[in-house]
């Protein structure tokens, strides 16, 4: 009797366990998987897998898988190819010059403002940051994707460097620029300052920071026949005098995107233009007291600066799959944008926080007051109403457009061209480019 007893119990145990694995097994089934290919390598690679961890953490009908496709233009375009081939994946991370690429993409594209409401997710335009949200926004105030990683250039400069050469402050004009980087020199700094990213340092931002047009029809936003216009006397003026201080080493150039990170880290250039994104490496590399300030201006240009604009890049949903993946979606979508993953990432890589409450959340915790212009860059971007000029840009092209930008600018700088010749060529060859845009998107 106590055998079968036994036996019985035996039995009943292992169908238990093969019930429960049974029941595991079409739980994990049930799981629904979405797809998110972004362009973050390296450490900020491991903060986007946090955050898709994190999130799978909170429920359990859905798993945001993270997929690194490349840089920017890479994951785009394997984007593009992988909807062609019906393969594409829910959400992808484009850079906001794809912008109007992605706009053109007929039947690809599903506005993260229309997943929202499909899903009954709450959802506001007005809790968001709006010189971030608007650069994504049609004219009528839909949001086509989602703010991610915004973040803006600003002056980086060397505490240390500057003490020993005597500057105060950091310069707030380009003519204080080259007195800046002339004492820097004199007090034994091999370089005075660089920049980065320079199409967007130097021509997009540049140019609204002085409330100068970048192109015809508001920069492109008000629609597809616009024109460059940015090989104007100002801007030919700041390149140009840029080169000339190369020749003291005032200025040194070495390289388009974050190239020249190096020369800032380590301690060969006091001075630094690029995204206030590399808080976090310049944290970690630096073995010196650095500081945030604004971009400096021309003064015979404009009395005071107007605002600069965002890059880095968004979160674009593809159309393409089952209708309850997108509920998914849209749960993601909002935690993502919760303030308190917001400050998180703010924090962690000086990204701005893309909703108010961030900013707010970031405040109480004290992250300013701990790291003094931490909050330049939001500072930057709402300094004043963005005008037409200032709002941002939305070229067809515009990454091949910034290629030949770069090519044009590195002319300058090896002294092939002067900066009018170089800005006049750039002009006229990205619109033959826009002109194939406008045709190929009518």
């Amino acid at each position: 009797m106590e055998k079968k007893n036994s036996t019985l119990q035996t039995v009943t145990a292992g169908a238990l366990v093969a019930l429960g694995l049974s029941a595991m097994a079409t739980s994990a089934a049930a799981q629904t998987k979405i797809q998110w290919w972004h362009a973050m390598g390296g450490v900020n690679g491991e903060r986007v897998n946090k955050i898709a961890n994190d999130f799978n953490a909170t429920q359990k009908d859905y798993q945001v898988v993270p997929v690194y496709k490349g840089n920017y233009t890479e994951t785009m375009t394997a984007a593009v190819a992988a909807f062609r081939a019906r393969k594409q994946p829910h959400i992808v991370q484009v850079f906001e010059v794809g912008t109007a690429t992605m706009m053109a993409a007929k039947g690809a594209v599903y506005p993260v403002g229309d997943v929202m409401k499909d899903a009954g997710e709450p959802f506001n335009t007005d809790d968001y940051l709006p010189a971030v949200i608007s650069y994504y926004q049609t004219p009528d105030g839909k949001l086509l994707s989602m703010p991610f990683n915004s973040s803006t250039p600003v002056l980086w400069y060397n505490k240390d460097a500057f003490a020993k050469a005597g500057i105060k402050e950091p310069p707030k004009t380009w003519p204080e620029m080259k007195i800046a980087s002339d004492k820097l020199l004199a007090s034994g700094a091999k370089c005075g300052f660089s920049f980065g990213w320079q199409s967007w340092v130097m021509i997009e931002n540049f140019s609204t920071w002085h409330n100068l047009p970048i192109g015809t029809k508001e920069n492109g936003f008000a629609g597809l026949d616009t024109k460059l216009t940015f090989n104007n006397k100002a801007v030919k003026k700041v390149l140009s005098d840029i080169s000339s201080w190369s020749k003291s080493k005032a200025f040194v150039y070495a390289g388009r995107r974050g190239d020249s990170l190096p020369k800032y880290t380590t301690g060969e250039c006091a001075m630094w233009m690029n995204s206030s994104a590399y808080y976090g490496g310049i944290k970690k590399q630096a073995k010196f007291k650095f500081g945030q300030a604004m971009l400096p201006f021309y003064p015979d240009v404009t009395k005071a600066p107007q605002n600069s604009i965002i890059g880095g890049a968004t979160l674009w949903v593809l159309k393409g799959h089952d209708k309850g993946d997108y509920k998914g979606v849209a749960k993601f979508m909002t935690y993502l944008s919760s303030a308190k993953v917001q400050a998180w990432w703010h924090q962690q890589t000086g990204y701005v926080p893309i909703t108010k409450a961030a900013y707010e959340l970031s405040k109480k915790q004290g992250f300013y007051k701990s790291n003094p212009g931490t909050d330049t860059a939001i500072k930057q971007l709402s300094l004043n109403k963005p005008t037409a000029n200032s709002r941002g840009l939305r070229f067809g092209n515009f990454v091949q457009i910034r290629d030949i930008i770069n090519e044009e600018m590195e002319n300058i700088w090896k002294g092939s061209k002067n900066a009018s010749d170089a800005l006049d060529s750039a002009v006229a060859r990205g619109n033959k480019l826009l002109r194939k845009f406008e045709k190929a998107n009518k």
